[in-house]
């Protein structure tokens, strides 16, 4: 990205030191303007988090087991909390972008991998993203889905060209935000859902038979793939170390806390449009039906709206995030304006389309799940990486991870690592 210093400038060997010091001169009184800087960066990490596979691992989740996974959601709400906040604090003290901090501090190869993890992360996402946005705009509009992918498709890609992209992809993702929040906050109202039952769902169950499901949960609300991107759009803000506070409140806490809070209200509408009305829910289409009777025309519409601005806005973030990341990987830059990122963006773009396109004839909900699952298998790789690099001490400095947000990494990495596992048995069970 533009602010980057590119892989061949970067010091080979010594990391960077902090740039400035946490406990320095802060204003006594900040503007609305100052407080509007902070914002974007976890919102962009929520916007790629909550996309169409984590509705659909919801929605299964709602209608298969009512409200019993809720506390799945906010367990992993908590610790994409934390490594978002150590993917933010690792680029207020770097000198360069995370890929290469990782390259300086752990080694060339090390970052490497990690620009291929998270593109490979990105595939898998990209189909969900493709087949979500098809399906939200075939049901505000109608039409086939496999047409209104083509169009996202191309919409997005034509943005990748555009001037100052990336201050028009931030404002974009904020927008749409806010807009598919409110879809579902009116939906879970709408629907008029047992809320004492709901909140019981925070108290930690396992059912039986959650298996992938289960996965698919967790890959899509734990995403620490996003939290580590979220430095890269740190750093596009210029911030520094002396606003870590104001992007803690401003910025990382409303920015994951709110599609953690729309997921479970998603599991919550689904789960009272089942009980309501006794029907078999598979697919956002049904369930968009099923809204009718309880809440009219306007249910569904509020409902579609909201799963396309969820598909939208994460396609744009993921494909963003693939090529960027992988770019850096490779040492060809950052940079947003590169024609070898660019490419690598278009690249996203195009497998999610193609894949989708060529299972257009049948359901996506299972292939939506699986490749959801699927994107935890490189996840304990990113996160121990974050892990590292925020206990550097010459690194971080003051900003270095505290005992109490170790104990939480830790916590994180044991429940990705154990997911992952799970995904292993599941996969054996089936084969």
């Amino acid at each position: 990205m533009s602010n980057s210093t590119s892989p061949q400038d970067a010091a080979p060997t010594t990391p960077p030191a902090p740039s400035a010091h946490v406990d320095g001169p802060v204003e006594p009184r900040r503007s609305a303007l100052s407080w509007l800087a902070v914002v974007g960066p976890a919102f962009i990490a929520g916007a790629w988090q909550f996309g169409p596979g984590n509705l659909l691992s919801a929605l299964q989740a709602g209608t298969g087991y009512g409200y019993t996974l809720i506390w799945v959601i906010a367990v992993s709400t908590l610790l994409m909390l934390v490594f978002t906040d150590m993917s933010v604090r690792i680029a207020l003290v770097s000198t360069s972008s995370l890929i290469q901090t990782v390259k300086d501090v752990l080694g060339t190869w090390v970052g490497a991998v990690a620009g291929f993890g998270v593109f490979g992360i990105t595939l898998m996402f990209s189909v969900g993203n493709a087949v979500g946005s098809g399906l939200g705009l075939s049901l505000l509009f109608g039409g086939n889905p496999a047409t209104w992918t083509v169009v996202c498709t191309v919409v997005v890609a034509a943005t990748v060209f555009g001037k100052r992209y990336y201050e028009v992809f931030s404002r974009s993702l904020m927008v749409i935000v806010a807009v598919m929040a409110l879809a579902f906050v009116v939906s879970a109202f709408l629907v008029g859902p047992d809320w004492s039952s709901a909140g019981a769902g925070l108290v930690p169950q396992l059912p039986d038979g959650v298996g992938l499901l289960l996965v698919a949960l967790v890959g899509t609300n734990f995403s620490i793939n996003a939290a580590f991107y979220t430095g890269y759009a740190t750093r596009e803000r210029r911030l520094t170390p002396n606003q870590y506070r104001m992007i803690t409140v401003g910025d990382t806490v409303p920015g994951i806390v709110a599609p953690g809070v729309m997921t479970a209200l998603v599991i919550v509408v689904a789960a009272a449009a089942t009980a309501q009305t006794g029907a078999e829910i598979s697919s956002l289409p049904q369930l968009a039906a099923v809204l009718e009777p309880l809440a009219g025309n306007l249910g569904s519409t509020i409902f579609a709206l909201g799963f396309f601005g969820a598909a939208f806005s994460s396609m744009i973030a993921n494909a963003t995030a693939g090529g960027t990341l992988l770019s850096d990987g490779l040492g060809w830059g950052n940079q947003l304006d590169r024609p070898r990122v660019r490419g690598l963006i278009l690249t996203v773009l195009a497998f999610g389309m193609v894949i989708t396109l060529a299972f257009s004839g049948g359901s996506p909900v299972e292939l939506l799940i699986a490749a959801q699952a699927l994107t935890v298998v490189f996840a304990p790789v990113l996160g121990v990486l974050l892990f590292v690099l925020a206990n550097h001490r010459a690194l971080m400095g003051p900003l270095r991870n505290r005992p109490w947000q170790n104990v939480l990494a830790l916590a994180g990495l044991i429940a990705i690592v154990a997911t992952c596992y799970r995904l292993v048995t599941v996969i054996q069970s089936l084969v």
